[in-house]
């Protein structure tokens, strides 16, 4: 969820930095203080397009712990819905990056058995409900185990 914000704001400051050198190249005196300004707004315009993004994206992301499986939807766009049967998890983590811990964060990682990249990643928890989902998922997968697999 962090990725699209620090891109937006990375975008915004090359854009005002980059309006900012070519006034100063370019442009004498006065007409700079203009360049800056425009510099200005569109390092505030791109800061808040990042900031609408993350959020929107954040706001997508749902998931539901039922009898049998692991059901997840997200997407603004293009919207995925992902079930995993619990017969098929293979292990559970919680993550916490720098910028996570810093807003107090967490992400749950459910692998599952099948090709590379077979894991679902849900982000934006506490780190109290990501160890209680955790739990629960990892008693269910274990509960689930004498079952056949989807």
């Amino acid at each position: 969820m962090v990725g699209p914000l620090i891109g937006a704001v990375a975008a915004a400051l090359a854009a005002g930095a980059g309006t900012w050198a070519f006034a100063n190249e370019f442009l004498p005196g006065a007409r700079m203080a203009n360049a800056v300004g425009v510099g200005a707004v569109v390092f505030l315009l791109l800061a808040l397009y990042g900031l609408a993004r993350t959020l929107y994206l954040y706001r997508s992301w749902r998931y539901v712990v039922r009898e049998e499986s692991l059901y997840l939807t997200r997407g603004v766009f293009t919207k995925v819905q992902t079930v995993v049967p619990y017969v098929r998890v293979q292990h559970i983590d919680t993550r916490r990056s720098a910028f996570e811990r810093a807003l107090g964060l967490s992400r749950l990682v459910v692998y599952t058995a099948g090709s590379r990249g077979a894991d679902v990643t849900i982000p934006g928890l506490t780190p109290e409900r990501a160890e209680d989902l955790q739990s629960r998922l990892e008693r269910l997968a274990i509960a689930s185990e004498d079952e056949d697999a989807v």
